[in-house]
């Protein structure tokens, strides 16, 4: 045995330290004490700025909605409780008319178009002025000198069907039918309800030149003219009679009633338009 080392602590274990100090003892004479520990703190957390940012600039948006709405709101206030500006109250002259004042159309005018207003493609789409559709594009009438007629007579079986009635074409109003649109002025023949005399009988034979009769009817027409570019009424022609003095070489009649009327008066129809478009 060696007396070289002092002799083993055994306290103290091959892998341990040195012995703890006893509790509430003092370190072994010779030893320091032991130096207390200061470790650098641990960094505090990285706050971000981001939730910052947003809130200002929530804030601001904010504060310019605001500003806009009451801007709005005081334009509003304005407009609704201020006079409107740019406008007046006073029509200006020339542009406008009040309802009961002005001067009252001629006839023959160019009048802002009624619903039945209608452009004539051919001569008897002048008949339509005798049902009141103005024809736009008839010559406008501005009186009798000069003027060109048609005249037309509806039928006491269809009151609303017009044929074409004669006017003599050695007559300065006579218009061709391909000039319809040199037409100012239509008569019109309305058939007078209740005015049928006795049937005239008439013999002729139909297309199987089998014979029938037929009850020939004679009857009263009153004649009214018409601008036919307005429609308006611009003067009486009378009564024209439709006399059945004698069969007709030709007849049209109805099947089912085995009636025909007679046409009106030619000559009658001649001596009204000579009174009123001389």
């Amino acid at each position: 045995m060696s007396d070289s080392y002092p002799p083993p602590d055994p306290n103290v274990t091959p892998w341990s330290g040195p012995p703890a100090p006893q509790q509430g003892g003092y370190p072994p004479y010779g030893q320091p004490p032991p130096q207390p520990y200061y470790g650098t703190p641990p960094p505090a957390p990285n706050r971000s700025n981001k939730g910052l940012i947003i809130g200002l600039v929530a804030g601001a948006v904010v504060v310019i909605l605001a500003i806009c709405g009451a801007g709005i709101g005081l334009l509003l206030a304005y407009d609704d409780d201020g006079p409107a500006r740019g406008t007046s109250s006073t029509p200006t002259l020339g542009t406008g008319s009040t309802p009961g004042t002005g001067t009252a159309p001629t006839p023959g005018q160019a009048d802002p178009p009624n619903n039945n207003s209608m452009t004539a493609r051919f001569s008897s789409d002048l008949a339509n002025v005798c049902e009141g559709s103005p024809i736009l594009n008839a010559a406008p009438y501005s009186g009798p000198a000069g003027a060109k007629a048609y005249t037309f007579s509806n039928n006491p079986d269809r009151p609303t069907s017009w044929s074409s009635t004669y006017v003599p074409s050695d007559k300065s109003y006579y218009a061709k039918g391909a000039d319809y649109q040199k037409v100012s002025v239509v008569g019109c023949l309305k058939f007078d309800e209740g005015s049928q005399g006795a049937p005239k009988k008439c013999q002729y034979k139909d297309k199987a030149e089998k014979q029938v009769t037929i009850d020939y009817v004679s009857s009263r027409y009153t004649l009214t003219f018409y601008a036919a570019r307005t429609a308006e009424k611009i003067g009486d022609g009378g009564t024209v009679t439709a006399p059945t003095n004698r069969c007709p070489s030709f007849i049209s009649y109805d099947k089912t009633t085995m009636r025909a009327y007679a046409t009106p008066d030619s000559g009658t129809i001649e001596a009204a338009l000579d009174t009123f478009l001389s």
